[in-house]
């Protein structure tokens, strides 16, 4: 796995080189400016290129879009990160075809995880390649070696993510446990699972799809944020042969067709194309679809389920998103509460992910000190399960120790430091200052944040604190 790394700050950038070489043992080549960068990529390809997106010349934008017109960019994920982003930038740099947009200072956890889900990424996109050149077998032959590929990676996925297994650790979850009985038995009832990014919700999708049971039949996931619009019709219902320019000869079978008698997840649902939201609501109600090109209508029995991160009903209102496929969703609606509203499953969640690791990477850890357990339970978790799973698996990995004591959990105080991982408003967490809190200061540095996140924009920031420009220009003062 070969990875470029492009970044002016010589500080951030040998930081970032020394986590990929040292703990990922991963091939980085590392540059200071954009130019020597796309020459040593034009020269010999790269499958992950990190890069700053503001740089001197040339900066982390262009470079996408240049890669990307390259012969061999559509076969590498590009890394955007920054310390100046707001979310026109992160847009923008979707738009463009970037694989994900990450913030200074980088949390090693997340980039971590970015560059799994890279290499699963990249991983699919070499094994479609090899599909080009071998689909001149028999149509029924392909269809069951393909539904038996995308097992395989998704089985993966769930290995690398965490998810192998479930902890109903609870009242909460017990009775969201309930409702997955009662809906896998009620196959024809769509699904709308909400909750914060890493709450479980995947997990949530795959309790209805298994029920009390080994259920065999496909389970099929697609992160509709993952997907570019232009190709997200042919993602969903697959396409016949020529439909397009560079389709594939034989045709291709879409993910709802891959699903057929089983489960489709569509996670990030609020990211579908508008588009294509009326086109999903019609096949819900009818069970069958048109391929891209086709003249033939295919039926499927499909259970479908849809997560999603956002606010959906205020989409609605905004005109964001289809009202009407909307309530249709929402007829079975599971709302996950984040980690640090149900804190009765941090220490239980935690032994399940140390006992996990520990078989796995032939460690010794067996229990947790009392000041450890007090630090899990007052760290807000804004990561929610997912960052719980990943610091339980770094502790573990880089230490030998018999019980995880509050030595081992030191980074959490660098994390909660940082605004980028702790809102400070969050009221279940927010601390106050034992002697005196000053309130002028604390509004001036409320600002000066603000404004730096509209990159100095005054009439943004003030309709975002909900001030008028002359308060803000005194409160900058």
């Amino acid at each position: 796995m070969r990875i470029l790394l492009v970044d002016d700050e010589e500080l951030s950038r040998n930081s970032i080189y020394d986590f990929l070489k040292t703990q990922l043992s991963l091939d980085v080549h590392e540059f200071d400016n954009v130019i020597s960068a796309l020459a040593a990529y034009t020269e010999r390809s790269f499958d992950i290129v990190i890069s700053d997106l503001k740089m001197p010349g040339i900066d982390g934008l262009e470079f996408l879009e240049k890669v990307k017109k390259l012969d061999s960019g559509e076969m590498t994920d590009f890394i955007l990160i920054t310390g100046y982003g707001n979310m026109d930038s992160a847009i923008k740099a979707l738009r463009a075809g970037a694989f994900d947009y990450l913030q200074k200072p980088l949390n090693i956890d997340e980039l971590n995880e970015v560059i799994k889900r890279s290499m699963d990424h990249l991983s699919l996109l070499r094994e479609n390649k090899e599909f080009k050149t071998n689909l001149n077998r028999i149509i029924r032959t392909e269809k069951t070696k393909y539904k038996e590929k995308c097992q395989e990676i998704h089985n993966t996925y769930v290995e690398l993510a965490g998810y192998g297994e479930i902890g109903i650790f609870s009242a909460h979850m017990d009775k969201i446990r309930e409702q997955c009985e009662i809906l896998y038995k009620n196959r024809d009832i769509p699904v709308l699972i909400e909750g914060d990014t890493g709450s479980g919700k995947e997990i949530v999708a795959r309790m209805i799809h298994t029920g009390n049971l080994v259920n065999k039949t496909p389970f099929i996931p697609l992160n509709c944020s993952a997907i570019p619009h232009s190709l997200f019709e042919s993602e969903l219902f697959g396409y016949e042969p020529g439909a397009f320019t560079d389709s594939k000869k034989s045709g291709s079978i879409g993910k709802f067709e891959l699903a057929n008698e089983g489960t489709l997840f569509l996670d990030e649902i609020g990211d579908l194309p508008e588009a294509l939201q009326a086109k999903l609501l019609r096949v819900i109600e009818e069970k069958e679809f048109f391929k891209l090109g086709g003249l033939k209508k295919v039926k499927v029995d499909v259970r479908i389920i849809c997560a999603t991160n956002k606010d959906l009903k205020k989409m609605v209102k905004e005109g964001k998103f289809r009202n009407d496929l909307y309530f249709r969703l929402n007829t079975a609606d599971i709302s996950l509460l984040p980690l640090h509203k149900r804190k009765e499953e941090i220490l239980p969640l935690t032994e399940m992910f140390m006992k996990k690791f520990s078989k796995t990477k032939n460690k010794n850890f067996n229990s947790i000190t009392p000041k450890a357990e007090k630090m899990l339970k007052e760290y807000p978790w804004p990561g929610n399960i997912r960052e719980l799973h990943n610091a339980i698996e770094r502790i573990v990995l880089l230490n030998n120790e018999e019980s995880i004591s509050e030595e081992h959990l030191g980074f959490l105080d660098d994390i909660i430091s940082s605004s980028e991982y702790y809102n400070v408003f969050d009221q279940d967490n927010m601390k106050l200052p034992e002697d005196k809190l000053d309130l002028k200061k604390l509004e001036s540095e409320i600002a000066l944040k603000a404004l730096k996140k509209f990159d100095g924009n005054k009439s943004k920031t003030a309709e975002y604190l909900g001030l008028s420009r002359s308060a803000l220009r005194s409160k900058l003062k």
